[in-house]
C-alpha cells in the first residue's frame, strides 16, 4: 500500500483587507518536511498518518505543506503554485491512497472554493477507485465539490480545535480500511440553514459532539461531523451541515446527517448570539468579586484574519481610567523593532493600533514604559507551539499591552507571564481571541466573558453583508425553513 501526504491550509475572510501571499505562508510554515517539523495544529495530521502508514509497513511519499494564518483572499498565483505542485507530485507517485489537511474555508482570487477544487484535480488524477482522504477545520465551506470527489471527509470536532491528531487517526484508519475493501464508504451531507458560533467545551455545544461520538461505529455508521461555518468567508455555502460517512448505505447517511441537523436546531437557543458589548463587559469585570476577570476581543481575532490591532476596548479602558489590566496582543512589527531598539526600562511615546484598516478603530498616543522584550516567543495549545515572533510588554500606568511582531491570536495568559508579568496582578485580561484562548484562560480566570466587540470578526453574524450566499439563514431569520 503506498500513502501520499500533503496539507494546503489557510482561513480566508472576505472582509479582511490583509492579503495572503506567499510571505504570510513562510512566516507560518511551508515546507515539504510537514511530518518531521515542529507539530503544530496544520500538520501535526502529517505525524500521525506518517507514524500509522510505517507501522504497517507502507511506502509513504510526502508532497507540500502550507499553512498561512487567516486573512483576506490567497493571490492566484500562489494558490496554483501550491496546489500544482501537491499535484504533480500526485500524478508522479500513483498512490492508494492521499491523505491532505485543508482548512476547508479557504478562498483565492478567481476561486471560491478552493477544497474542491483541489479534491476534482486530484481525483481526475487518481481515478474513482483510490481513495482521497480530506481533513478540515470545522469552519468551512462544505460544498458539493468537496463531497462529490472526495472518499472521506473529517472534520476536527471540537472548537478550540484540540483534537486535529485524534481526527487524523480516524482519517487514517477510515481510509486504510477502504483502501483495502472492508469498507464502502459514502457521504451524505445536510443543510442546517443556521450559521453561528458553536463552542464545544460548554453546553449545549459540549453535549452534541459527545452524541455525534457516541453514533459513530454503531449501526454502519463510521463517521459524524458537524461543519459549523466559517461566517466571515462571503461565498455562496457559508453555513452550518451535519455529515455522515456509513458503511455502504447513503440512506442510512443521509437519514442520520438529517438527525444530527434537527438536533442542532433544538439547541437553537442555547447558541445565539448574546454577547455584551465592550463598555457592559467593563461595566461587569468591574463589578466582579473574584479576578482576573478575562473579556475576550471576539471582533479583532487574528485567528479569523482581523488585523489583531483594534484599541476599542483600549480606548475605553483609558476613558475609564481602569488600572490592572492586560491587552494582548496587538500585531505591530514596527512598534516591536523601535523597543527592541530602545530596550528594556526605556520610556516612549508610541503610537498603538488603529493602523491597518477602518475596523481597527482610531490609534492611540499613550506614554509607556518598556517593561519587557524576548524573541522566539511561542504560545502552547493543546501541546502544540503557536509563532508570535517577538513581544514587547509596555506598560502605560497600570494598563499592560503585548505587543507581537507576527500577526497571531492570543492562545495564552502565557503571553503575559513570558515577558514577565505576573498574571497574579491583573484585574482584567484582554485575550483578542474568539474561542481558542479560552482552555489555558479558563484554568486562571475567575470568570470568562465572550465580548460582542467591532472589528473585522465581529460576531454579528445576521449582519454581516453577504453578497453570495441567501439570507434564508438562523439567526437572522428565526424559521428558514418556514
Amino acid at each position: 500500500m503506498k500513502l501520499m501526504i500533503a496539507a494546503l491550509t489557510t482561513e480566508t475572510n472576505s472582509f479582511s483587507p490583509i492579503p495572503t501571499g506567499r510571505l504570510a505562508f513562510e512566516a507560518q510554515l511551508l515546507t515539504r518536511e510537514g511530518s518531521t517539523a515542529e507539530p503544530r495544529m496544520h500538520n501535526v495530521s502529517l505525524h500521525v498518518w506518517r507514524r500509522m502508514a510505517q507501522e504497517r509497513g507502507w511506502d509513504v511519499a510526502e508532497s507540500l505543506t502550507a499553512a498561512a494564518q487567516p486573512a483576506g483572499l490567497t493571490t492566484r498565483a500562489v494558490y496554483e503554485e501550491f496546489r500544482d505542485e501537491i499535484l504533480r507530485d500526485l500524478e508522479a507517485q500513483r498512490p492508494d491512497i492521499f491523505l491532505i489537511n485543508m482548512h476547508g474555508a479557504m478562498i483565492a482570487d478567481g476561486y471560491d472554493d478552493c477544497e474542491g477544487d483541489m479534491m476534482q484535480r486530484a481525483r481526475t488524477i487518481m481515478g474513482r477507485d483510490k481513495v482521497i482522504g480530506l481533513e478540515l477545520d470545522p469552519h468551512n465551506h462544505l460544498t458539493q465539490a468537496m463531497l462529490d470527489n472526495a472518499t472521506l471527509i473529517v472534520n476536527y470536532k471540537e472548537y478550540p480545535h484540540i483534537d486535529p491528531a485524534d481526527r487524523a487517526v480516524e482519517l487514517f484508519n477510515m481510509a486504510a480500511d477502504a483502501a483495502e475493501g472492508q469498507t464502502r464508504p459514502v457521504m451524505r451531507a445536510h443543510d442546517c440553514r443556521m450559521l453561528t458560533i458553536i463552542r464545544t467545551l460548554t453546553e449545549p455545544g459540549k453535549s452534541f459532539v459527545q452524541a455525534m461520538k457516541d453514533a459513530e461505529g454503531k449501526g454502519g455508521i463510521l463517521s459524524v461531523s458537524l461543519t459549523h461555518g466559517f461566517p466571515w468567508g462571503d461565498v455562496a455555502d457559508v453555513g452550518a451541515k451535519t455529515l455522515v460517512i456509513a458503511d455502504g448505505d447513503a440512506d442510512k447517511a443521509a437519514s442520520v446527517a438529517e438527525e444530527f441537523a434537527a438536533r442542532l436546531w433544538d439547541i437553537r437557543d442555547g447558541l445565539r448570539l448574546d454577547y455584551p458589548d465592550v463598555s457592559t463587559a467593563l461595566d461587569m469585570a468591574e463589578a466582579a468579586n473574584e479576578f482576573p476577570v478575562t473579556l475576550a476581543d471576539m471582533g479583532d481575532n487574528a485567528g479569523g484574519g482581523a488585523p489583531s490591532d483594534s484599541t476599542y476596548f483600549l480606548k475605553e479602558i483609558l476613558r475609564r481610567g481602569i488600572k490592572d489590566v492586560g491587552l494582548a496582543q496587538f500585531w505591530d512589527p514596527v512598534l516591536v523593532a523601535m523597543c527592541q531598539d530602545a530596550g528594556v526600562g526605556a520610556q516612549m511615546r508610541v503610537r498603538i493600533g488603529g493602523k491597518i484598516c477602518a475596523e481597527s478603530g482610531e490609534a492611540i498616543d499613550l506614554d509607556v514604559t518598556v517593561r519587557g522584550i524576548r524573541e522566539n516567543m511561542f504560545q502552547t495549545v493543546n501541546e502544540m507551539s503557536m509563532s508570535m515572533g517577538t513581544g514587547v510588554w509596555l506598560e502605560a500606568d497600570g494598563v499592560h499591552l503585548i505587543l507581537s511582531s507576527k500577526r497571531a491570536q492570543c492562545y495564552s495568559p502565557s503571553v503575559f507571564s513570558d515577558l514577565g508579568l505576573d498574571i497574579g496582578r491583573l484585574r482584567i485580561m484582554i485575550p483578542k481571541s474568539t474561542n481558542h484562548f479560552y482552555q489555558n484562560f479558563d484554568r486562571v480566570s475567575a470568570q470568562v466573558i465572550h465580548v460582542g466587540s467591532p472589528g473585522a470578526v465581529t460576531p454579528d453574524i445576521p449582519n454581516i453583508p453577504f453578497t453570495k450566499r441567501d439570507g434564508n439563514f438562523w439567526p437572522r431569520v428565526e424559521n428558514p425553513f418556514a
